[in-house]
């Protein structure tokens, strides 16, 4: 008889005996590929489904090579971001962009004019230009950004994981049922990260819960340690002989993450006052003090137009002031743990 005939013997009277007894079991139902991918396909962000879409495109198209010391680098955020994408369509992406604003500038400052029987004009062929240059470099960055965003919505959910997995070990000795639970309870994107730690012992990545988790904390070495720490912790109370010192284990898991994460924020709180000062004379200040020199400019600089004053408010000084405050926030300490009802709750 195969293996599978003795499995199935197995799991026909492991049933009969439990129905028999009436014994209830926590049973962690296991996560197929396709579970896991329906799961992904549903919380990933659109602008992220978007963006593969738009990478693997511009790859067909112009298949440029990433550099090679970038490669690991662009594997890595994209592993991050759970991304359908390669190196090469991430490099490819800004090309394709480039070319877009290129082929738009040539639309709008020659074609057009042309139809109408206008001059052609150079200021949209520059400004075309430029924009397409200038976003090279932000949009050749995107999975690093991506990332970074990422990492940090995940490591502000990592203190509530950290409780929801040492709440159910609590009575619960069981290392693997506590992520599936904590994976249960938690919004996108932890969740998504837990349930992949889950899905490659399933699809046969990792043979034990804790090699999985390993390897998923290796990627936090360089932001959270704290959350490698309590991990560690909450997996050292597995070890324990007695109940409790199984419980204090637990415990000082999530003492670990909270100490740490506080002295973390006020570390922030510090050193927050030059960049808050920064952000608001350009975001504030610098707009007002334009509005009195706009009608000196216009009395002895008549060439300037509204378009040119268009593009400096609307446009430069916005995404200045955006690309500044990203900065900032990126920064922050961990462990604020916001959720968003209409994440979880889609009804």
């Amino acid at each position: 008889m195969d293996d599978k005939g003795v499995d199935n013997i197995k799991k026909k009277y492991q049933t009969k005996i439990n129905s028999e007894l009436k014994q209830e079991h926590n049973i962690l139902e296991p996560i197929t590929s396709n579970d896991y991918n329906s799961f992904k396909k549903e919380y990933l962000p659109k602008h992220l489904s978007f963006y593969e879409k738009a990478c693997n495109f511009s790859e067909k198209i112009f298949n440029i090579k990433a550099d090679k010391p970038k490669i690991p680098q662009y594997q890595e955020a994209i592993d991050i971001c759970h991304l359908n994408i390669s190196p090469t369509g991430a490099a490819s992406f800004p090309i394709a962009v480039f070319m877009f604003f290129l082929l738009l500038g040539l639309f709008m400052g020659v074609i057009i004019p042309y139809l109408f029987g206008g001059d052609i004009s150079y200021f949209m062929i520059v400004m075309a230009l430029l924009a397409g240059v200038i976003l090279m470099m932000p949009l050749g960055n995107l999975p690093f950004f991506f990332a970074d965003n990422w990492r940090m919505k995940a490591s502000n959910q990592m203190v509530l994981c950290i409780f929801y997995i040492v709440t159910y070990m609590r009575h619960t000795s069981n290392f693997e049922l506590g992520i599936d639970f904590a994976a249960e309870h938690l919004s996108p994107p932890l969740s998504i990260d837990l349930k992949k730690i889950v899905w490659n012992i399933e699809s046969g990545k990792y043979h034990s819960i804790k090699e999985s988790m390993d390897d998923y904390l290796e990627s936090w070495r360089k932001w959270n340690l704290e959350f490698i720490e309590s991990v560690h912790l909450i997996e050292s109370s597995l070890y324990e002989s007695s109940e409790d010192r199984r419980i204090n284990a637990l415990d000082k898991s999530l003492s670990v993450m909270l100490e740490e994460t506080y002295e973390k924020m006020l570390h922030y709180a510090q050193n927050l006052q030059s960049p808050l000062t920064t952000l608001n004379m350009l975001g504030i200040m610098l707009p007002i003090l334009g509005l009195v020199i706009l009608p000196l400019v216009v009395s002895f600089m008549p060439e300037v137009k509204w378009y040119h004053l268009f593009t400096l408010y609307n446009i430069i000084i916005p995404s200045a002031v955006y690309y500044l405050g990203k900065t900032i926030l990126s920064k922050r300490p961990t462990g604020y743990g916001n959720t968003d009802i209409s994440e979880t709750n889609k009804d």
